[in-house]
């Protein structure tokens, strides 16, 4: 049976450390607070009393419960004092030789049932515990800043933690309110081993000017739902951080993908640091500032869209949910619209399902009848590709197939006026193969909305290495009008959003199939540590096994990048038929719930 603990200490009183002072008073244990310096102190007691206040002023506590808190600490600056707690959690900063010196001094002062245990986030919990005389007492609790705030901790065992630390410590963690996930000790744990895969791959993205850090961040957080862009995050962590946690995540995996991309060393090196410093890949107000201010490299309002052609009339190929969707988006936005479908029927089917949509949003008041009335009028149905001669815009919204896409772009090549623009939709296959069908590639654009696109703001508009400028500034122009938030990139399997997400589930993937975690934490981990709206194999289960795996074949055939190779574990789930929620079985058995 664990413990129940009483007597803590806490090592280090940066935002962290503070953060973790402040959630262990809160939970009522009695703690010690070391600093090395009276002002390293000063500054750590500060941060404390000035979060508890900030609490008292938004009325989550009151002032009674805040000095309860505040008189549960003792601020000290001898470990000394430390020789009588139950636990020891060090947050100093993350270098091994600080840790390895700082467990070898508490070893000597702490009783020898006193558990040591570390914050890192990047750094061996196995070669911190031979520092010390007490390996099996050593134990990783890994805490997500801010520590009032996030609820997750890694608990990490090592291969020689006793069992009854592990309990003791997973049974501290529901005490003081977090949700747990133990696991055990390799390179960036669970939640920063799939976080900075990413966020390194984000900054590459970037540095081969792929796209703008603008759109990298708009992208990641409209069309994934992510809290913050990568970019802006890495500011937020700290560049020199970010650059310590992945150059260890590399020397211990040696894989490619977790070697520092060489801008962030640069970046380092020039002391652009992030938010800390004011500038790292954005600028900022000052120091330790939130607020991101102009700079050389933003980018002027409406830029993007100067020179675009004049469109009025759009047509849309299609009659799935997608097309039905974009027909949707488009006749709000004051286009008339023409859609084509191959058969009188499937004419009939779009427009019943467009009727119903804005039926269900008139009942729900967000638009009333006349606006729907006028939407309605705005869209006709035909089955002729013919009688789309006269459109400025004609999107394509078939079926994700290049020999079905070809042989369409070909047949509007010829049909469509001279002057209009095409766009097709794609979401993973070469924009060029479908413009150069059209015969008039300059004309060709992609036009990658997210779905359900009446609901999704992100469309990512894809210039080919042909597409004609004001083409591109057309699909600019006609996003604006549609309140869509349009990013632009160049034509690479995956754009933005696909290229950056399926590399992060597929690593996900591969933690499952070596054991190192459960699905469930795996899940818990992202979504409680890192904020994300849903883990890896709910979103692998939704979007569909059998999808997520050609989308990753797709990336590993372009790029060539053996990180990028799908896990032998998805190829065997769809080969079983398991693709997720649309066959009951997953990840997950979805067939009870």
């Amino acid at each position: 049976m664990a413990r129940e603990l009483t007597e803590v200490g806490v090592v280090g009183l940066g935002t962290m450390g503070a953060g973790i002072v402040e959630v262990m008073a809160r939970a009522g244990l009695s703690v010690t607070a070391v600093e090395v310096n009276d002002d390293a102190l000063a500054r750590g007691r500060a941060h404390i009393e000035t979060s508890t206040q900030r609490a008292v002023s938004r009325g989550k506590l009151e002032d009674a419960e805040r000095e309860a808190i505040l008189g549960r600490v003792r601020f000290t600056t001898s470990l000394e004092d430390l020789s009588s707690a139950e636990l020891v959690v060090e947050a100093v900063p993350e270098r091994m030789e600080l840790k390895t010196e700082l467990f070898a001094q508490l070893d000597k002062i702490c009783p020898p049932d006193t558990i040591l245990a570390t914050n890192t986030s990047s750094l061996s919990v196995t070669q911190l515990s031979v520092a010390t005389g007490r390996p099996s007492k050593v134990i990783g609790m890994h805490f997500f800043n801010p520590a009032p705030v996030m609820k997750l901790v890694e608990v990490v065992r090592t291969v020689v933690t006793e069992s009854s630390v592990v309990e003791d410590v997973e049974a501290l963690a529901e005490r003081l309110g977090k949700i747990d996930v133990t696991i055990g000790d390799k390179a960036g744990f669970i939640a920063n081993a799939l976080l900075f895969g990413y966020l390194n791959h984000a900054v590459a993205m970037y540095e081969n000017r792929y796209a703008s850090r603008e759109d990298i961040d708009a992208a990641m957080r409209l069309g994934c739902g992510l809290p913050m862009g990568p970019l802006a995050l890495m500011d937020l962590i700290g560049i020199d951080t970010a650059y310590e946690i992945l150059d260890t995540m590399y020397k211990q995996s040696r894989d490619r993908l977790h070697a520092p991309s060489p801008i962030i060393k640069q970046m380092m090196t020039a002391g652009l640091l992030g938010r800390k410093s004011g500038r790292g890949f954005y600028t900022y107000a000052g120091r330790d500032s939130a607020e991101v201010v102009p700079d050389e490299a933003t980018p002027a309002p409406g830029s993007a869209a100067e020179g675009a052609r004049p469109v009025s009339a759009v047509g849309v190929v299609g009659s799935g949910t997608m097309a039905t969707g974009i027909i949707e988006v488009v006749a709000k936005g004051g286009y008339d619209v023409l859609f084509q479908a191959r058969s009188a029927e499937k004419v009939e089917a779009v427009a019943t399902a467009l009727r119903k949509s804005l039926d269900k949003q008139v009942a729900r008041g967000r638009i009333d009848e006349t606006g729907r009335d006028e939407v309605l009028a705005r869209v006709r149905g035909t089955t002729s590709l013919d009688d789309l001669a006269d459109r400025d815009l004609v999107i394509e919204a078939v079926v994700e197939s290049l020999p079905v896409k070809q042989a369409l772009f070909a047949a509007l090549g010829e049909i469509v006026r001279p002057g209009a623009v095409l766009a097709t939709t794609t979401s993973s296959l070469p924009v060029i193969e479908c413009a150069k069908a059209s015969e008039r590639p300059g004309d060709v654009v992609g036009l990658h909305f997210f779905n359900p696109a009446p609901v999704m703001k992100l469309v990512e508009v894809v210039s080919t290495i042909a597409t004609a400028p004001d083409v591109a500034a057309t699909a600019h122009t006609v996003c604006a009008q549609l309140g869509k938030h349009a990013v632009s990139c160049t034509d690479r399997a995956g754009f933005v959003v696909n290229a950056l997400l399926f590399p992060y589930l597929n690593d996900a993937v591969k933690m499952l199939e070596a054991h190192y975690a459960t699905a469930d934490d795996i899940d818990a981990a992202m979504k409680v540590g890192c904020g994300y709206p849903m883990g890896p194999f709910e979103l692998l289960d939704v979007v569909g096994l059998d999808v997520s795996l050609a989308i990753e074949r797709e990336l590993y055939t372009e790029f060539r990048e053996p990180g990028f190779a799908p896990a032998p574990l998805l190829e065997h789930l769809v080969t079983a038929g398991y693709l997720g929620r649309k066959t009951g079985r997953g990840f997950r058995d979805h067939s009870r719930r």
